[in-house]
C-alpha cells in the first residue's frame, strides 16, 4: 500500500514516437512495459466525491489491480493531493463491494501506459495513449518536475493538472460531442 501526497503534472504530446525520443533523450528507460489500462471511478448517486474533487478508482493494468482514493488537490502549480493506492486480486469484486457500499461506476477511461525512470532517480515519467491524445505524466518533487519538463522541451505554461476526466469533458465540449466514457473505439 502506498500513502502520502502524489505530486504532478501532465504535458501534451504531438504522438507516443515523439514522447518516447524525448524521454530516451533526456536519458529515461523504460522501467515498466507498455501496458493497457482500465480504470473504473465510482461514487454516489449524488456526485458526492466529484463534488468534493475526491476519486475512488479500481484500474487494471494488465494482471496488476489498484485500488486508489486520492483526495482534493492543493492549490499550487503542480496538481498535489493526497493519494492511498492499494493492489487487490480481483477487480471485479472490489466494484461489486464499491456497488454495495452506494458508490456507483460514474466514468471509465482507457489508455496505453509506459512507465520511464531517469538514470539519477528523483521521480518517474509516464507516456499515456489515450482515446483523446498523448500525454506525458511527471510525477516526483516539484523542483525535479520543473527540471525535467525543461529537460524535455516544456515550459510552465504547458503544465496540465487537470484529471483525464476533466480534459474528456472539455474535448468532447470542443468537438461538440457527447460526453460518455473515455474509451478506445
Amino acid at each position: 500500500m502506498s500513502t502520502g501526497n502524489e505530486t504532478e503534472i501532465k504535458l501534451a504530446a504531438a504522438d507516443a514516437a515523439s514522447a518516447r525520443r524525448l524521454l530516451r533523450a533526456a536519458g529515461f528507460r523504460v522501467s515498466r512495459a507498455r501496458v493497457f489500462e482500465s480504470n473504473h471511478v465510482f461514487d454516489t448517486e449524488e456526485l458526492m466525491l466529484r463534488r468534493s474533487s475526491r476519486l475512488l478508482r479500481v484500474r487494471t493494468a494488465g494482471r496488476r489491480v489498484t485500488v486508489t482514493f486520492k483526495g482534493p488537490p492543493l492549490p499550487a502549480r503542480h496538481k498535489v493531493r493526497e493519494e492511498l493506492e492499494t493492489v487487490v486480486e480481483d477487480a471485479r469484486a472490489m466494484r461489486a463491494i464499491f456497488r454495495e457500499l452506494g458508490y456507483h461506476p460514474v466514468f471509465r477511461y482507457e489508455k496505453y501506459r509506459t512507465e520511464f525512470r531517469p538514470p539519477r532517480g528523483g521521480g518517474i515519467a509516464v507516456l499515456d495513449e489515450t482515446p483523446i491524445g498523448v500525454y506525458l505524466e511527471l510525477e516526483g518533487g516539484p523542483t525535479w518536475i520543473d527540471r525535467t519538463a525543461r529537460k524535455l522541451g516544456f515550459g510552465e505554461r504547458d503544465y496540465i493538472i487537470a484529471s483525464y476526466g476533466r480534459l474528456y469533458l472539455d474535448w468532447c465540449q470542443s468537438r461538440g460531442r457527447t460526453p460518455g466514457d473515455m474509451v478506445f473505439e
